[in-house]
């Protein structure tokens, strides 16, 4: 049997779908052969982002819309197997995590739509979906999953390690030598950041951190911000654009007419940081070493402000770990389709919440 998998991500900051083919080696490999991210079309990300709050005909609009994706992301994937001369045969699964449309563990669903089925159809390959419906029935949170996938790949035996995804939400995992691996949300990565400079310069997200760095924090919105009861809370949680979207931004900003919009990105960074800081500060103070992966291991001003709030921990990215940031995600949905295909758990229910070890999803022929 083939040992290559795919894995499709398309996260919260919904800028496009990310491809990962990857060759699963038992026990404990994974070698990235090939990747890509394929841009969302700017129609199909304002119907995608629009799904993410109550409206009307719904789900005729959310059928559309996962159809699009679905053929976007076969589009993709296509091309990658063009690229590395393979036949759909050739792979064993594909494992798509498909968009997020609403995520409400708290009320036992989480919707993720990319129309799988049609996926299958259009790519002639076996597709995995769905994979957070069974962690929640089993009353976790649905999330975060790839936490399971650092700590089947990255884990050390001798030393502490954590790893921090930054996507539209961060997410923590915290790796302790002979103990189950813990991690949740955080709270925001990029999503408000992203909003915030695609309202005031049209942009889909601040380069480097380069427009935030041209404003200063705002000591009492900060102070404001990070009071939000999340902050507060303990592991397992998990949040998305359903708690920390715009119209909570807004009404943070309500006392504060007159905040110059630069300094308002500059204090998004700040709660970013201050809040990722807090929580490696809280939970993983032993490591000496914070890892970043995802589109946030980018923005040089969100690197240098952790390492500010972090002085006893280095801050690096995967890469010094042998796994490119970019496509941390990706291949983790290859591996959770591995998983499944193997009838083997993908979730950690130390970090999900979950009352056990469960396989994670629904499987669609080729």
């Amino acid at each position: 049997m083939s040992h290559l998998y795919v894995g499709i991500m398309s996260g919260t900051s919904l800028d496009g779908i990310d491809i990962a083919i990857t060759e699963i080696i038992p026990p404990q490999q994974v070698r990235l052969l090939a990747a890509c991210c394929v841009p969302f079309p700017d129609s199909l990300r304002s119907d995608l982002l629009a799904l993410c709050s109550p409206d009307t005909n719904e789900i005729y609009r959310a059928g559309i819309a996962g159809q699009a994706w679905a053929r976007l992301a076969a589009g993709g994937v296509t091309s990658l197997l063009e690229k590395l001369q393979l036949s759909p045969n050739q792979i064993a699964t594909i494992g798509s995590h498909g968009q997020t449309i609403r995520h409400h563990p708290d009320l036992g669903f989480s919707l993720q739509i990319g129309a799988p089925a049609l996926l299958a159809e259009l790519t002639n390959i076996c597709v995995i979906s769905d994979f957070r419906s069974r962690d929640i029935a089993a009353g976790g949170e649905g999330a975060p999953l790839v936490p399971a996938f650092h700590d089947w790949l990255l884990r050390d035996s001798a030393t502490t390690r954590t790893l921090v995804n930054v996507g539209g939400f961060a997410n923590l995992t915290i790796m302790r030598p002979g103990q189950p691996a813990t991690g949740f949300d955080s709270g925001p990565g990029n999503v408000l950041l992203d909003y915030w400079i695609n309202q005031h310069q049209g942009k889909a997200y601040d380069h480097a951190g380069d427009w935030a760095r041209s404003g200063k924090v705002l000591p009492e919105l900060l102070n404001s911000m990070l009071n939000d009861g999340y902050f507060q809370r303990t592991g397992p949680k998990s949040t998305g654009r359903e708690y920390f979207n715009p119209y909570w931004l807004h009404q943070q900003l309500g006392n504060f007419p007159t905040a110059a919009p630069e300094d308002v990105q500059a204090t998004l960074v700040e709660l970013s940081a201050r809040s990722i800081g807090l929580a490696a500060s809280q939970y993983a103070s032993d490591s000496q070493s914070l890892y970043l992966c995802g589109g946030g291991a980018r923005n040089t001003l969100l690197i240098e402000r952790l390492a500010h709030h972090l002085p006893n921990m280095q801050v690096l990215t995967t890469a010094e770990l042998g796994v490119d940031p970019d496509w941390m995600e990706a291949m983790a949905f290859a591996w959770l389709a591995w998983r499944c295909s193997e009838r083997l758990a993908g979730n950690l229910p130390a970090v999900t919440g979950a009352t056990g070890e469960r396989i994670l999803g629904a499987i669609y022929p080729a």
